[in-house]
């Protein structure tokens, strides 16, 4: 007997009804007949009995039937017409239909995966417009739920023929591809995200089956499959990744021991920061596993893949995830620990073990304290059963047992996705529409509202209440947008509320979009924005270069949105923010004359009288020093009509300023009320984008070692005399009769206008280039550490060299190849012709040619170097001053010498060694790891600055010349460069536009402009700028202190030349001789018996006895 639907009216059809329309389709002569006969018989099921009559009346065996009629093509095509029918009109009305298509009796979809392999054009298309049908219909949870399994199994079975393998695979990858962001409506793209999560937490199950068509001897099917991996991987949004999935699927695509190498090699290469989840897990997992367990891996990449495991298992926060995939990694970095044949890897490897732990949680799978519990399939069911019972339960038809048994499950696993995902909304969406024909008195809307219901306060158990907004708020902004900025999506419909006087930090990694958002709001082109007529917003920034000349009163007056403004006003604007009035006061003083600071404070004044309701503040704090910050942070606060929205990198000014925090996570903005540090408590993951503890940003300068002669710390080590340069083809010199000096106690800033000379200054004094008039003098013995303008020219020729290998090659000759390659050590023309000349120094000596310099020892208050002449034996070496080399024209010759001994003086005690290098490099702020295997060339401007800056400090050098660090360091990096600074033994000179850093570091100042420097000595040093200064003390190094006057002012202790006193040897006695011996060779017993590795002591010639 048929029994009615609970919903529809007409009388149920007989079965001999059903059986004479599904003759008519069959036998229909035309597929337009076969197609309105199916659609006739679709509307005649729904209208009486509905989705029961698909298995009462067998109608589904049917279609099965006739699609498997080998002989009868036009059955085939009516088949899957029928199929078609059914699932374009089924779910839309009756969603409980779904589990009978995908699960009663094994489901209807095989068969029409295995139609697409039919030989009649018209069944394939027939067939492809049933599942097209079908996929327009499901809903997110139902594709995941419902669709997604039946295509795992069928690609499992390998049985089918290779288009229905290409059809599924295609299905799946269309799933993928309909989850991506896009800039479609806001509904649309919730739906999306709902997808693109669920689909994500299915790639540990989808990846092996779509990587084994990748591999499949059929072309058209691992090109399929390529095509659904790459739309796979857009499931992931993890910035750290992304880079590196073209790599990751060409690896899977051809799995030999040099794919997997590279893809390790690239993995760890990568800095990871954003949270990893299951979808990046589910990518990486089989290729780290892969490598972990190839027994041919070597001990180099087994380094690289215990390393990237540690650095994604340190950012997996989701225990469940840790514990779905890091048993299979466990036991791969378990064996490297215990049969690594390197100490380094198994060090690595114990340390990846311990990570691997801690992250899983408790060995019994127990959650750990204040971990929330996902909700299970059984959980939900539990709450559908009990609500059924009190709402009548079923309504009891034939076969309804049976379909519910299946549909409770198919409902569960839905809605529990749903809970886990925190989409309470639509918890009922995906039980309703399934309850619906089946209970009583048609109460599935109501059981499904008391199921959301349930839940809901579930969550409000486990995550808290949802935080009541404050209704006395003015609400200013309140809208949905999307943000692109070229061809990147930023934002994908995301809200942006602000209330009226709040302090909105904005936040989110780097390339996230922060300054993009702020610079459309200000040029009105947010979608949603108030206009400018409605809501005054201003953007400050301090940027008034181009009108550098007018007066600041005139530079405001000039404003054309300040127009209607008075003078007056203006005037006592300025006033407010500390620019006095007056003819000597402030507001007439140039605008290209004001520090940072004081920009800013223009900057705000211009916002105050345009009456700005909303401020846009984009790193306000990177020109300000600690004086303005804080009055910067009491403006904002007191002034509370203005609301404002601030981008900043500086965590104390975040901390002390804001109200609320909106960050960006996966594409929308997220609201946090509080400061950054109540944001950080919610979210710890976040700290890593703003700040970096002390620890991690600090710098350790090496000792500069003595100089000869040189027994005071403020006598001139280099001085310029009276030197002009002029570039070639300038019609006016840039530097014109300069003399100037500097001490080992120097700290010292060349200050001035872009285009003034500064940087040509410094070439000259450290012999990049060669003045055309005057003489710059140094002491034969200096060392100089030089970092250009453009910090990374240092390194562009070497960027398939790692740090340390650079670090290597640099200094493997013993000498700096970066000093002889200045242009005052490269030979000219001239240079050459004068070493063909043939000298007369006196009786015999006449008509010799320098061949070379051999050596240099003490004499007097120079020193005379041991000359190999040309043709001659060494027994005929000559030793000749300093004084007559120079005059005769070998200043090169000398100078190269000088420089090679230099060098052999500061490396003396640095040994050329991997461990050595990079126990350097990590004094200068860059991880070892980094240093010993990562390439140049995939390294950040700030890393590369570093490897930089280590290498100008490998050799010791005694001044160090910086020319604009501010421009290449971040703030926090500059603190630690500060710190170094302020603490090294040598001298210091450098070219900075930060006022901040300057001042505190540089109590000389030398000012170049028009071709001329002039000098300021003893200025105060703000030691309030450092952390580690006591109130009023002065531990800057006695350097600073005395720097001053010493060289450039005075003179006192120069003797008016360059001349150092050379301190004779003491001749030893023969007894001291003996002594000496008889040390050393202990020290060498000693040594022999020590263990394998330690270095060798020194054998020096002048030991103290």
């Amino acid at each position: 007997m048929i029994s009615k639907s609970s919903t529809p009216s007409a009388i149920p059809p007989t079965p001999e009804e059903i059986s004479s329309l599904l003759d008519t389709i069959f036998k229909a002569q035309t597929s337009q007949a076969s197609l309105d006969g199916a659609y006739a018989l679709t509307n005649l099921l729904l209208n009486s009995v509905g989705f029961r009559g698909l298995r009462s009346y067998g109608v589904l065996d049917q279609i099965k039937k006739a699609a498997a009629d080998k002989k009868d093509g036009s059955r085939r095509e009516s088949a899957m017409i029928i199929l078609g029918a059914f699932l374009e009109k089924f779910p839309p009305t009756q969603s409980v239909s779904e589990v009978i298509f995908f699960l009663q009796e094994g489901g209807i979809l095989a068969p029409a995966l295995d139609a697409l392999a039919d030989k009649g054009a018209v069944v394939r298309e027939s067939a492809q417009y049933a599942l097209d049908a079908l996929f327009a219909n499901l809903t997110p949870e139902s594709m995941v739920v419902g669709l997604l399994p039946v295509l795992s199994r069928y690609l499992a079975k390998r049985s089918g023929k290779w288009q229905g393998t290409v059809g599924a695979y295609e299905l799946i990858g269309r799933m993928a591809d309909k989850a991506k962001l896009g800039m479609e409506s806001k509904e649309t793209e919730k739906l999306k995200d709902v997808l693109r999560e669920l689909m994500g937490n299915k790639l540990a199950g989808l990846i092996p089956i779509v990587e084994t068509g990748m591999h499949d001897l059929k072309s058209e099917v691992s090109k399929q499959a390529m095509k659904t991996m790459t739309s796979l991987t857009t499931l992931l949004s993890n910035d750290d990744v992304a880079p590196r999935i073209p790599l990751l699927i060409k690896t899977m695509q051809n799995p030999s021991t040099e794919t997997l190498q590279k893809a390790i090699h690239a993995l760890s290469q990568t800095t990871f920061v954003a949270i990893v989840t299951s979808p990046v897990l589910a990518l990486l997992t089989p290729l780290l596993e892969r490598s972990l367990n190839t027994p041919t891996t070597s001990q180099e990449v087994l380094r690289q893949t215990v390393v990237v495991v540690e650095n994604l298992t340190k950012l997996v926060h989701d225990p469940v995830e840790a514990r779905t995939f890091l048993p299979k990694l466990k036991p791969g970095v378990q064996g490297v620990k215990d049969r690594a044949s390197l100490p380094e890897v198994r060090e690595l490897a114990t340390r990846a073990v311990n990570v691997i732990d801690k992250a899983m949680g408790d060995d019994d799978g127990n959650l750990a304290s204040g971990q929330i519990a996902p909700t299970t399939s059984q959980d939900v069911l539990k709450v559908l059963e009990r609500e059924l019972k009190v709402q009548g339960g079923l309504v009891g038809e034939p076969g309804d047992a049976e379909l519910w048994a299946l549909t409770k499950d198919y409902v569960a696993e839905m809605v529990r996705e749903d809970v886990n995902l925190r989409e309470m909304t639509r918890i009922s969406l995906c039980s309703g529409p399934y309850l619906k024909h089946l209970v009583k008195n048609d109460q599935g809307d109501a059981i499904a509202q008391a199921l959301q219901k349930h839940f809901v306060d579930e969550d409000h158990r486990k995550f808290g209440q949802p935080i009541k907004e404050n209704t006395g708020e003015i609400e200013i902004v309140n809208t949905d947008f999307s943000l692109a900025y070229g061809g990147m999506l930023l934002l994908s419909h995301t809200n942006l509320r602000l209330l009226k006087g709040h302090r909105y930090g904005l936040c989110g990694r780097n390339g996230a979009g922060k300054s993009t958002l702020m610079r459309s709001i200000a040029e009105g082109k947010l979608e949603g924005f108030p206009s400018k007529d409605q809501l005054k917003t201003c953007f400050v920034e301090h940027n008034q270069g181009e009108d550098a000349d007018l007066s600041i009163l005139e530079f405001v007056s000039k404003d054309p949105e300040l127009a209607k403004t008075g003078q007056d006003r203006i005037s006592e604007v300025l006033s407010e923010v500390g620019f006095t009035t007056g003819p000597q006061g402030r507001q007439q003083q140039k605008v290209g004359s004001l520090s940072g600071g004081w920009k800013m404070k223009l900057a705000l004044a211009r916002a105050m009288l345009m009456g700005a309701d909303v401020l846009l503040l984009d790193e306000p704090t990177n020109h300000l020093d600690v004086s303005n910050v804080k009055w910067l942070q009491e403006y904002l606060k007191s002034h509370t009509e203005i609301t404002s929205l601030i981008v900043s990198h500086d965590s104390g000014f975040l901390d002390a300023v804001c109200t609320n925090i909106y960050h960006y996570e996966g594409k929308k903005l997220v609201c946090y009320q509080g400061n950054l540090a109540a944001f950080v408590r919610v979210k710890p993951e976040a700290k890593s984008y703003y700040t970096l503890s002390a620890s991690q940003v600090q710098f350790k300068f090496p000792s500069p070692g003595l100089l000869t002669g040189v027994k005071s710390s403020t006598r001139a080590i280099i001085r310029m005399s009276n030197c002009t340069f002029t570039y070639p083809g300038a019609s006016k010199p840039s530097l014109e009769d300069v003399t100037c000096a500097l001490t080992l106690s120097s700290r010292t800033a060349i200050i001035g206008a872009n285009g003034a000379g500064k940087s040509t200054l410094i070439k000259l004094l450290t012999g990049e280039t060669i003045p055309q008039l005057g003489k710059v003098e140094k002491h034969p013995n200096l060392r100089i550490g030089y970092i250009k303008q453009h910090a990374l020219e240092h390194v562009e020729m070497h960027m398939e060299k790692t740090p340390n290998q650079y670090l290597q090659w640099r200094y493997a000759n013993g000498d700096d190849r970066e000093v002889l390659m200045k242009q005052t050590r490269v030979l000219t023309p001239e240079d050459k012709a004068q070493m063909e000349k043939m000298i007369d120094l006196g009786p015999g000596m006449s008509g010799r040619q320098i061949e070379n310099l051999m050596g240099r020892q003490k004499y007097k208050k120079s020193f005379q170097y041991e000359v190999k002449w040309a043709g001659m034996l060494p027994k005929y070496n000559s030793q000749v001053s300093r004084e007559t080399l120079l005059e005769l024209g070998f200043d090169k010759l000398v100078q190269e010498f000088d420089d090679h001994e230099a060098s052999r003086e500061g490396l003396g005690f640095r040994q050329l060694e991997p461990k050595v290098i990079s126990k350097h490099f990590e004094d200068i702020g860059l991880d070892p790891e980094i240093a010993n295997h990562n390439e140049i060339s995939g390294l950040s401007g700030g890393q590369k600055v570093k490897v930089v800056l280590a290498g100008a400090m490998w050799n010791n050098p005694h001044l160090l010349v910086l020319d604009e660090p501010t421009n290449y360091l971040d703030r926090d990096s500059l603190g630690g460069l500060a710190v170094a600074i302020r603490d090294y033994k040598g001298g210091v000179v450098m070219i900075s536009h930060n006022e901040e850093f300057v001042g505190a570091l540089c109590p000389e100042q030398w000012h170049v402009a028009d071709g001329r420097v002039t000098h300021k000595g003893h200025l105060a040093v703000a030691m309030d700028r450092f952390e580690d200064s006591r109130p009023g003390s002065s531990n800057v190094s006695s350097a600073v202190s005395s720097a001053a006057a010493s060289a450039v002012n005075s003179g006192a202790e120069d003797g008016g030349d360059m001349k150092f006193k050379s301190k004779k040897k003491k001749k030893l006695t023969r007894a001291q001789v003996k002594e000496r011996e008889v040390r050393r060779r202990l020290r060498h017993i000693e040594w022999l018996n020590s263990p394998k590795g330690t270095p060798h002591p020194p054998d020096t010639d002048d030991e103290e006895t």
